[in-house]
């Protein structure tokens, strides 16, 4: 397995394929100043990653809900808030969580624990059936061998739970006494869920929001601003989506005065 030299580079990607880790040298740039309209969801991670980077306790994080909304920008935004005092990144995709034993441990090596870890999952969900987020399970809670201090788990998902939910799971819910006893099947779906001490919670973006955000994308704008906002909603409309990531999408598109 190949080393990263984790001084030099802030971020790896897992390529299960070759059994190594690839350092990221090109970075996205984005900052946590541009990212708009989810002011409580950033400052509850970014107080959560502090108390991380302090040696404090601190808890894996599920940012859940809307696509396009900022879950996975925010995550990469805290590389570029925290990288200078120690923050590192290593991104395991869904289909390669069976590794994340192999990927601890090397993070847990002496030049590794200089630093802090985020193991990043973005789109994180499951469908009936699958069994691969057992092995998860046992890195955020249930091993016998603790993970390092050293490493946090944050993931987004459109799904709260992660995993599918069937009406047919409700039927095995019952009332004794005057507490609530979910069926086998719903309290597996949840104990994937609650092994994330932090749930956050992202919702589509209002009109007022999405056009804040375009402005954003539009700082130095010389033409008439309304006529971009029409141009900016039509677009959207099309979409039947005013998210975060359709106003990035308009602002790339865009190649003149709106109407031209």
């Amino acid at each position: 397995m190949q080393s990263v030299d984790w001084k030099k580079n802030r971020a790896a990607i897992w390529r299960a394929k070759h059994a190594r880790l690839k350092p990221v040298v090109r970075l996205d740039p984005i900052r946590l100043d541009d990212l708009l309209g989810i002011e409580q969801q950033k400052q509850a991670l970014l107080e959560n990653t502090r108390q991380f980077l302090r040696g404090e306790p601190a808890n894996h994080a599920l940012l859940w809900g809307a696509r396009g909304t900022g879950k996975s920008s925010l995550i990469r935004a805290l590389l570029n808030e925290f990288g200078d005092e120690g923050l590192r990144c290593v991104e395991v995709n869904l289909a390669d969580l069976d590794d994340l034993p192999e990927i601890v441990d090397l993070l847990d090596t002496a030049e590794a624990r200089q630093y802090k870890f985020i193991l990043y999952c973005d789109d994180l969900s499951f469908e009936t059936g699958d069994t691969s987020y057992k092995g998860l399970k046992t890195i955020l809670a249930g091993s016998l061998e603790l993970p390092p201090e050293n490493i946090l788990l944050y993931a987004t998902s459109n799904r709260r739970h992660l995993l599918p939910e069937d009406a047919r799971d409700n039927e095995q819910t019952r009332v004794v006494g005057t507490e609530l006893h979910y069926g086998d099947s719903v309290e597996e779906t949840l104990s994937l869920a609650d092994r994330f001490g932090l749930w956050l919670s992202f919702y589509p973006a209002d009109w007022s929001t999405y056009l804040q955000i375009v402005d954003s994308y539009f700082p130095d704008y010389p033409g008439d601003r309304e006529a971009l906002h029409r141009a900016a909603k039509q677009f959207a409309m099309l979409r039947a989506n005013h998210s975060g990531r359709t106003a990035l999408q308009f602002r790339l598109s865009f190649d003149g005065a709106p109407g031209e």
